[in-house]
């Protein structure tokens, strides 16, 4: 995993052999950054990146200087990974993670974030669902952005909320605004 831009830029961090996550790559990420680079500035932003993995979106944000980022991830390795990285970049005042089931999270939460990145797994039973779980949930604050990563399977151009579409690769990004 290597960090793309920011003060962390060309930071590398190796997950175990074992890794059962399917990060974004570096393509996809690199290429999603330069639209919110355009758009937004992170300095007073808070992240919520559901389905973690790696961490490598999360580290993307705060190598960018988002005020807070969360984190969960309900894989044990997966999160002792990314609690390692925190570690080694020294961010643990303005990166928190949580081992934890998403659709668990989402229920029991009362915080809100300006940007939500969610990218479950492709083959997901209720990835269709999760448009409609995080914004009728009061996580995203208003004017906010939701940001669900899938593949090619998946359409949701027809949702109320979707504003917008960006494909690389087998790597789709559907953005979401809360109106």
């Amino acid at each position: 995993m290597r960090i793309i831009g920011g003060i962390f830029k060309s930071r590398i961090f190796k997950p175990r052999k074992d890794f059962t996550a399917r990060p974004t790559t570096d393509f996809a990420r690199e290429n999603l950054f330069n639209i919110l680079a355009n758009r937004y500035n992170f300095d007073n932003k808070s992240v919520l990146d559901l389905f973690g993995g790696t961490g490598s979106i999360s580290f993307e944000f705060v190598s960018r200087g988002c005020l807070s980022t969360t984190v969960v991830e309900l894989d044990r390795a997966n999160y002792k990974f990314i609690c390692s990285v925190i570690e080694k970049l020294g961010v643990m005042s303005s990166v928190k993670v949580i081992n934890s089931d998403v659709f668990r999270f989402i229920g029991k939460t009362s915080e809100q974030y300006n940007i939500i990145f969610a990218d479950p797994p492709y083959e997901l039973k209720r990835l269709a669902e999760i448009p409609d779980l995080i914004l009728k949930s009061n996580l995203l604050c208003e004017e906010g952005l939701l940001i669900l990563e899938h593949g090619k399977a998946n359409d949701f151009s027809l949702h109320p909320c979707f504003c917008e579409l960006r494909t690389y690769g087998s790597v789709h990004f559907s953005f979401f605004e809360q109106k």
